[in-house]
């Protein structure tokens, strides 16, 4: 009965681990992959303000915004300028003015040093340059102004 057991989970152990190693390592993580924005489309019908608005949202959004770049819309959306991302991290669209108050610390200097341990993990690896930083802050900015 000892064995069957043994044999058991030792079978299911390497069954887990191959199937790991098949659909994951091998044929990759698809969530892994760059997210691409989606933009928002610009409604002829509209007034002027309401088109310039569009206009920035849409322009915020394309496909070489610095969130996109980064990797930042693989966990994190930012629903102010309608680019769509990840929903393991939390809507960035107030991050400007929130994360002060969350983290004891400004979000320029929080994107230098996150005190968060995922965040830290995440840009401890692959730091952001200085040019980079404020294309963040600017995008940031941007959408708290949005809402």
């Amino acid at each position: 009965m000892n064995k069957a057991i043994i044999s058991f989970v030792i079978s299911a152990l390497l069954g887990f681990g191959l199937g790991y190693l098949v659909f994951d390592v091998i044929l990759g993580n698809s969530d892994s992959q760059p997210q691409v924005a989606q933009t928002e489309t610009k409604d002829t019908s509209a007034t002027k303000t309401e088109s310039k608005d569009t206009a920035a949202k849409t322009t915020s959004a394309n496909e070489d915004n610095i969130l996109n770049k980064r990797g930042c819309l693989g966990c994190h959306s930012v629903d102010a300028l309608n680019l769509k991302g990840g929903a393991v991290g939390p809507d960035l669209s107030q991050a400007f003015v929130n994360v002060e108050g969350k983290h004891g610390k400004s979000i320029e200097e929080f994107l230098k040093a996150p005190t968060s341990a995922v965040m830290s993990g995440v840009i401890g690896k692959n730091p952001l340059t200085d040019d980079e930083r404020k294309q963040v802050l600017e995008l940031l900015k941007q959408s708290s102004e949005a809402k």
